[in-house]
């Protein structure tokens, strides 16, 4: 495996895996919306907040294999010449928003979740309790930010 390989690898990993997180966290919150919704679909607007708040690692995840992808020679014998080093670089570069993209996404679409079937029970809380699934979003962002220092640190270019 050469270093061009590796780091297509991170990119790939990356992004899937956040999106596969964001799906997961999407489904808790929305089918618990669904119920919800069912019983008193005047509430949509309180609950959509939540359902929406795992997707944001998808694009978070989405944005490192952008920024990642930068940073990837044009060519074959460019590609070519990327030492195994560098692929790792780059490959290590993704791997803190991967790793948080998936488990924050996972999390926070449980606790949204909970948070809509709270909603359900008392309407009112709808903008309170959006900070303890926001909380979760928190290390997301943290990944997010470390896997931008990184790339910048292994000479990827932030768009």
């Amino acid at each position: 495996m050469n270093g061009y390989s590796i780091a297509l690898l991170g990119i790939a990993l990356c992004v899937l895996v956040c999106g596969v997180g964001s799906c997961l966290g999407l489904y808790k919150t929305s089918t618990m919306a669904a119920g919800v919704l069912s019983e008193d679909p005047k509430k949509f607007g309180k609950v959509m907040v939540l359902v929406l708040l795992p997707a944001t690692q998808g694009i978070y995840g989405f944005i490192i294999g952008i920024i990642a992808s930068s940073a990837l020679p044009a060519g074959q014998a460019a590609q070519a010449a990327m030492t195994v080093a560098e692929g790792w670089a780059i490959f290590a570069a993704t791997m803190p928003m991967a790793v948080s993209g998936i488990v924050s996404a996972f999390f926070q679409g449980k606790a949204a979740a909970s948070c809509i079937a709270a909603v359900a029970k008392q309407e009112s809380l709808s903008g309170k309790l959006i900070v303890y699934p926001g909380m979760i979003e928190f290390y997301a962002i943290l990944g997010l930010i470390i896997s931008i220092m990184l790339s910048g640190a292994v000479g990827i270019t932030v768009i």
